[in-house]
Order: structure tokens, then sequence, then C-alpha cells
């Protein structure tokens, strides 16, 4: 029970059963999952769900728009004795049943009053960023323009990199994206021909490119903690605001 301010007590909301709908997987240890959004279930971009199998339950980013039917999320592996969930949502398919807890939370979202919104992700990170940009296109928004820098360590770990290039050709006056890549000397990443280096190391010089400013620019971190940490670091001192969104190989 919980009490209001007025003093009633009031039930918790309860945990329900959803369906799994879809899946697809990417590498060994990235997948997505569509699950069936639960009737009433709301929530707005950039925030996220609480699913659970086995009694163990976890936070997870909706890679969704709200006004999108499912609910898609992308799943990182995290095996034994550090994750617990993962390795249940591993053996998931179609038609199985996870539960989830009926109110999205989160205040990672889009703050709409800075015309230039810098998006800094590391693979899974991409996740809230890509529900903000789906929601800001189905709402027909405008005045923003999103620079979208994303990392990973390999080219298959980008997962959402096709779309996300297609809507900066469709939407070239306010989606910009560049992916790089952190070990291009390795034989997986032969085929790479774009931009290279860990992405918190890049980020200075596209901020200049692009000619952002304190005054006119709020910056978005989301993913490894180590990143975050050195986009804080080069970027507070100067004047910006950073909003952060930790993603961590855990699932306990």
């Amino acid at each position: 029970m919980t009490i209001t301010p007025g003093g009633r007590r009031r039930p918790k909301p309860k945990i329900v059963d959803t369906r799994v709908t879809r899946r697809e997987d990417f590498t060994h240890d990235l997948l997505l999952m569509w699950i069936e959004k639960p009737e009433g279930f709301t929530f707005k971009a950039g925030q996220y769900c609480t699913i659970g199998s086995g009694g163990i339950e976890r936070a997870y980013s909706i890679v969704s728009a709200p006004y999108e039917d499912e609910l898609e999320l992308f799943v990182e592996l995290v095996p034994p004795p550090e994750g617990n969930l993962t390795p249940l949502i591993w053996d998931l398919h179609p038609g199985d049943t996870v539960t989830i807890r009926p109110r999205a939370k989160g205040i990672f979202t889009f703050k709409p009053a800075m015309p230039n919104q810098f998006m800094v992700a590391t693979v899974t990170g991409i996740v809230p960023f890509v529900s903000i940009l789906r929601d800001y296109l189905q709402n027909d928004d405008s005045g923003h323009h999103f620079y979208v820098l994303q990392g990973a360590s390999y080219v298959d770990e980008f997962t959402y990199d096709t779309e996300l290039q297609r809507l900066a050709k469709e939407h070239s006056e306010f989606i910009t994206f560049v992916p790089t890549i952190s070990r291009p000397t390795e034989k997986n990443n032969d085929s790479w021909t774009g931009e290279t280096g860990r992405v918190n190391a890049i980020t200075e010089k596209y901020a200049d490119r692009f000619g952002l400013t304190p005054d006119d620019t709020i910056i978005y971190a989301c993913g490894h903690p180590g990143m975050i940490e050195d986009v804080k670091a080069r970027f507070i001192p100067k004047g910006f605001r950073v909003e952060e969104e930790r993603f961590w190989k855990q699932d306990d």
C-alpha cells in the first residue's frame, strides 16, 4: 500500500503479464524483442519499462515511440554470475510471457528548450534517442536539430544504423547521424569506411564542426558510465548542460 498526500491508502499498481510478439537476433549477445503493450500503458519517448521473467525484473528503455502498438526493446546479454534476467530473456520466443509493471518511468526525455540536441550513445544507449526521434517525426515537430553520435566496437553492434541513416537522409534539415568504430583494425570491421575512435573522443571535434555552443545546445549521454563521465568532463567546464542515462552490463 502507498499513502496519498491526503492520508488515504491506495493499492500499489499490479504487475501484469504480456506476450512476446517478435524477436530478432543481431549478434550472440544483442537482440531486439517486441512485447504487447498492455491496455492503458502510456509513456514518454525516452522513458523505460520494467519487465520480468522467472521472478527477476529489470528496467529497459523503450525503443518504440508512444504511438506504436508494441513495446520494442534492445537487449544485451549479460551472462551469469552478473546477469540474472537476460539469460532468461534469451530463452524467450514469440508467444512466451513476461511480466511488466504498468507504469513507465524516467526523466531522460526530450528537453525542447535548446534548438540543438547533441546526443551521444554507446551500443544499447541509442535506444532513448531512437524513441525521441520517432516521436518527434510522428508529431511533425520542428525547430530543432538532432546530432546523434553512436559508438561501438564492431559494425554489427549498431543495429539502428540503417534507420538512423535513412532518417538523416530524409530529414537532413534536422537530423545528423555519425556512427564511429573504436576497433577499426579488427577483422570484423574490415568493411568499415566511416569515423573511427571512441565516441566520447570525437565529441568535441563534432561539436566544433557543427558550431554548437552552451547557449543553444543540450547534450545527452547514454550508455557506458565511462563514456558519460568523459563527456561530462569535456563539456560541463565549458558551460554545457549534460543529461545522462547510464547503461551497464548488469541485470540484477
